[in-house]
């Protein structure tokens, strides 16, 4: 499966290393453009000095282990297609031009599911996008999570329940799955 990562996913930290750690599972395919990595970018440097510095560091070191991620967006498909909002365009084209199955956003709102459909895509939040994995990988999801629950300690210096961690990424759902395996 292909699956086209919004930038409002990847900014957050927890939420990207969760979503590319099912990924180096070999889970999913992801995908992204240039532009949502340059969305990135920008929204990192609304934090404060430095930070735009670390995105494009993080978003070197993620191009770099997923070369083929990066598609590139086909202007007829700009042209032809239609969103809620003009600036979101891009991102269906590319998950068009990357032959992806779902685009993985917040973004429910932006992306209608009867406008995915007419492009047989589909659109899935991270939270429920990383639950079902669950379902039928559990010892690789809580693997993943779990490498990422000891990273998110060793950076920030406390204790991380993985529940706590995960309602504080945006992924509830995947926490009390993997909470109940566990």
């Amino acid at each position: 499966m292909k699956a086209l990562l919004d930038a409002c996913v990847l900014y957050p930290t927890v939420m990207r290393e969760v979503l590319m750690g099912a990924a180096s599972a070999g889970l999913y395919e992801p995908l992204w453009s240039p532009r949502i990595l340059e969305e990135w970018a920008r929204a990192a440097a609304k934090l404060g000095d430095g930070q735009e510095v670390v995105a494009r560091g993080e978003i070197a070191a993620l191009s770099a282990r997923w070369p083929r991620a990066s598609v590139r967006v086909r202007d007829g498909d700009m042209a032809r297609l239609y969103l809620p909002d003009p600036n979101d365009i891009h991102v269906l084209a590319a998950a068009i031009a990357g032959h992806a199955d779902v685009i993985v956003t917040m973004n429910n709102k932006d992306f209608p599911r009867h406008m995915l459909a007419e492009e047989c895509l589909l659109r899935d939040s991270p939270d429920l996008f990383l639950r079902a994995f669950c379902d039928t990988h559990p010892d690789v999801m809580h693997e993943v999570v779990e490498r990422v629950r000891r990273e998110a300690e060793r950076l920030s210096g406390q204790d991380w329940p993985l529940r706590k961690l995960m309602k504080k990424a945006r992924l509830p759902r995947l926490g009390k799955a993997l909470e109940l395996e566990g």
